[in-house]
This record gives structure tokens, sequence and C-alpha cells, in this order.
């Protein structure tokens, strides 16, 4: 099943995807839910991102690869780190280069989880009844904050429109054996399965319910696969006028372009 969440006119609802046709959603998504009445077809309606979540939660490192093309150890536990909630975009929304740190924004494709109810000290044969679904995300990174200016990673990590995350959440889906990948201006720069995941999907849940509790419409970002920009040996950063898009196998594709803040 699919669930987006839309606007029509001035309203703001969330539908059930079938086929490109879009049904009202009745009920509550993190409770109860039925499909109710047609709504209308998917291209006269506006996309947005399919849940506003109360954190989002990422993983560094969180790839095989990825921690090798960066020269970094393999982690023994997940790397966490926070992103703000004000960096949630839309699919098909701009993504902006900030005015303060423009010139070495990077891209990462990464599967999202979002959970469906409380939970706290899940253990992983039980994390399964937590996920309502899986989305596409773009990981945003300000690279020159989070390695040279701030040697941290929030900034960099948080400016507004740095978490693209659409175009809607799929609820049946094994996350365990995907193939992921981003595409920039038509090239293909990451691909990968995310089986090469260090921690699955399971345990990353576990894990994070056992140091918090994870609210119903968390988004956990799973980490992001080789191939990113700065990794290359000749880099490469997003710029004004790029289209960049995310594909996971079994969702679909997350496409934005990328403008500069005025």
């Amino acid at each position: 099943m699919k669930i987006i969440r839309y606007q029509k006119d001035d309203e703001i609802k969330r539908g059930i995807l079938k086929g490109e046709t879009v049904f009202e959603l009745e009920g509550d998504v993190f409770s109860e839910f039925s499909q109710d009445k047609e709504v209308a077809e998917l291209e006269q309606l506006k996309l947005l991102a399919p849940v506003q979540p109360p954190n989002i939660i990422a993983i560094g490192l969180n790839y095989r690869q990825h921690a090798v093309e960066t020269g970094a150890e393999i982690p023994e536990r997940p790397v966490v780190f926070l992103k703000a909630t004000s960096s949630i975009t839309d699919p098909a929304a701009d993504i902006i280069l900030p005015k303060l740190a423009p010139e070495e924004v990077d891209f990462e494709a990464e599967l999202a989880v979002i959970i469906s109810k409380k939970a706290k000290n899940l253990e992983t044969v039980e994390v399964e009844d937590y996920v309502l679904g899986y989305s596409c995300a773009n990981d945003v990174s300000a690279r020159d904050c989070q390695k040279k200016l701030d040697k941290q990673w929030a900034r960099g990590k948080s400016f507004d429109t740095f978490c693209p995350l659409g175009p809607w959440i799929e609820t049946d889906l094994d996350p365990n054996n995907l193939k992921i990948k981003s595409i920039l201006n038509g090239k293909t720069m990451q691909e990968s399965k995310t089986s090469d995941m260090i921690f699955k999907v399971e345990q990353l849940i576990s894990y994070l319910s056992h140091n918090m509790t994870l609210l119903p419409g968390t988004v956990i970002l799973t980490g992001t696969p080789e191939g990113v920009g700065f990794a290359r040996e000749e880099k490469i950063f997003l710029r004004d006028g790029d289209q960049i898009t995310i594909e996971i196998e079994g969702i679909g594709s997350l496409e934005n372009t990328v403008s500069r803040e005025l």
C-alpha cells in the first residue's frame, strides 16, 4: 500500500494511492485507517512529504563500502545523529543551497523508515509491528560545515530543505535487499543494495528504541551507500539547476531540483 500526503486547493490530507488514482484515507494513519472515496488522479494533486516527523534520527557510515570510501573504521555500533525537523521538504520541491554554505552541498540516497506507534526498548523480533512503512530520502549535507567549519554534523545536515522525503510511504516491503541509487543530471552517482548495510533495519530500530522513545511518525534515515560527492577523487557537489533523483526498489523515485538561496 502506498500512503501519500497531498494538497488539494487549500486542504492537506492523506490518501492511498492505487495505480495513478488517489483515494481518501479515513481514520488515523498511526492507528486505524481505511480507504474512503476516490479523490483524483495523482497528477492533479500536489504531493507533500508523506509525514511531518516529531524527530529525524539518522545513521552515519552504515554501508560497508561507504565507510571504506571515506577511510573510516567499520563502526562497532550505529553512528547516530539528528537532523532538524525543519529540514523536511516535499517531492519536487527545490533543495536550496544556503547563503552561509552553498559550495560543498552533497547528496546521500537513503532508505527512510517511518515508525507507526510509540516504541521503547524493542527487541529485533518486535520491530516489524512498529513500522508503518518506508520511503526515499536524501540526506543533503553541507560538507564544509560538517567537516571543516564546525567539525560536527548538526548544522551541516539541518539547513532548510536538506531532507527531501517521499514520494510516499510504502507499507509492504522487505527493506533488507533493495536496490538503491542516486542520479545527478541523468548520471548514476550511487548504486548499491541495502544488503550492504552494516546494521540492518530491525537492528537500528531496536538499538534506537533502547536509547530514546520513538514516537509515531519518527523518521529514521538508515545510511547511504558509496558514491557520495565529497568522497570522489574529483569531488562533485550540488549546483544551481541540478536535478537529483533518489531511487529505491519497491518504493519509487524522489526527484528534486537544486537552486540557490536568494
